[in-house]
């Protein structure tokens, strides 16, 4: 049984297997884009250990295809595993041992940047200060204690959570959230206008004079969803504080009082903090002469960590990023105007395998062939004699 399961894995006809459901998950998954868009394609095909069917369903799912991360596993091991079982050390062979290190160590990188990279979004205007940046992709529900002057307590609650329509009981809030709806998109709009077609599901906030119309997911790159949930705060000693609306569109957070204490709630792009700060100090937008093409833009930021006892200026522009703490921070963007300059923030834990594989893959070729033209050479020095 073990010998089986070494050839199984060894066996060069997994490698087809895996390279040929590699070619349809990549036809599939680029058809896909039409309907899911870019990010929801990437996720559901390329991103995933499998491709369920149907995609959305609660009860039951059953899984259809492997996903990119599953097949790029297994073509992992068995690239491994052939190589370790076919291993015989020689220098004539040694050119093809590292190449295919190299091709390992790509592999591995690639898997772990799918597994572990997280992409992100910081917005600046002139003179602000932040030490988070945001993921437009995902939203959270922010639940914020603001009886403390000098510092708020934030516990956020992702949108996956908040999907499962569930009650959510977290030790650090003194009540429970019942999610009793929940749109992936929707548009809010007042009940006198003319387009409104929902109604409203909240009885307390802003939101009870708001109606909700479901939508369809959005797949357009440059638009994004606006989700809206209708929660009921049940405190854990009491009564109902009522159905409330959350939703990016509303804006600004919504404040209400429990155990002698003030919470605000808002529906908000999810945030990953940082123990450090980044401040826009100038912001620099060059166009070519009589064009309006971007020639060059670059920000100029002052880095301030106080546990490092750093604070330095920086110049983050096209092809030079701030590499600190393990993020990359890339001049992404800009906003209308030039109000606001957008950093791309990247934590990649995996960044140099890439660089690393190149050049271990690319030593390894230079070596089997240098060998093979060198001993060539030698033969026909030999036969010339």
């Amino acid at each position: 049984m073990f010998r089986k399961f070494v050839d199984l894995t060894t066996s060069l006809k997994l490698t087809i297997v895996c390279l040929a459901a590699g070619m349809v998950l990549i036809f599939a998954g680029t058809l896909a884009q039409v309907h899911l868009g870019i990010h929801e394609a990437q996720q559901r095909y390329f991103q995933s250990w499998l491709v369920w069917w149907p995609a959305e369903g609660n009860d039951f799912r059953i899984p259809i295809f492997p996903g990119g991360h599953l097949i790029g596993a297994v073509l992992l091991v068995n690239l491994i595993a052939a190589h370790v079982k076919r291993f015989r050390w020689t220098w004539k062979k040694f050119g093809i041992h590292l190449t295919h290190a190299g091709l390992i160590i790509m592999l591995a990188g690639g898997l772990f940047t799918d597994l572990f990279a997280v992409e992100s979004h910081m917005q600046l205007g002139r003179g602000d200060t932040k030490n988070y940046s945001e993921d437009q992709r995902h939203m959270e529900l922010a639940v914020i204690d603001t009886s403390d002057d000098d510092l708020d307590q934030v516990t956020a609650i992702p949108e996956s959570v908040l999907k499962e329509n569930r009650i959510i009981d977290h030790w650090s809030l003194p009540f429970r959230i019942a999610v009793k709806n929940f749109y992936p998109n929707a548009s809010l709009k007042m009940p006198t206008d003319p387009e409104a077609a929902g109604r409203p599901i909240a009885d307390h906030g802003p939101g009870a004079m708001i109606s909700v119309q479901p939508l369809p997911r959005t797949t357009a790159q440059d638009e994004r969803d606006v989700p809206a949930a209708a929660i009921e705060i049940l405190p854990k000693e009491g009564g109902s504080l009522g159905t409330w609306l959350v939703s990016d569109a509303l804006g600004a957070p919504q404040t209400f009082s429990c155990a002698a204490r003030t919470w605000m709630i808002a529906m908000r792009t999810a945030r990953y903090y940082k123990p450090y700060s980044v401040t826009l100090q100038k912001f620099t937008h060059e166009k070519y002469a009589g064009t309006e093409i971007p020639k060059n833009f670059a920000s100029k930021v002052t880095l301030i960590d106080p546990e490092r006892n750093v604070n330095r200026d920086v110049l983050i522009y096209m092809n030079h990023p701030l590499r600190y703490r393990g993020e990359t921070f890339y001049q992404a963007g800009f906003q209308p105007d030039d109000r606001a300059t957008i950093l791309q923030v990247v934590h990649n834990p995996s960044f140099l395998a890439p660089y690393v594989a190149c050049v271990i893959v690319a030593a390894g070729l230079l070596w089997q062939f240098g060998f093979h033209l060198v001993g060539f050479a030698r033969q026909k020095r030999s036969a010339t004699a």
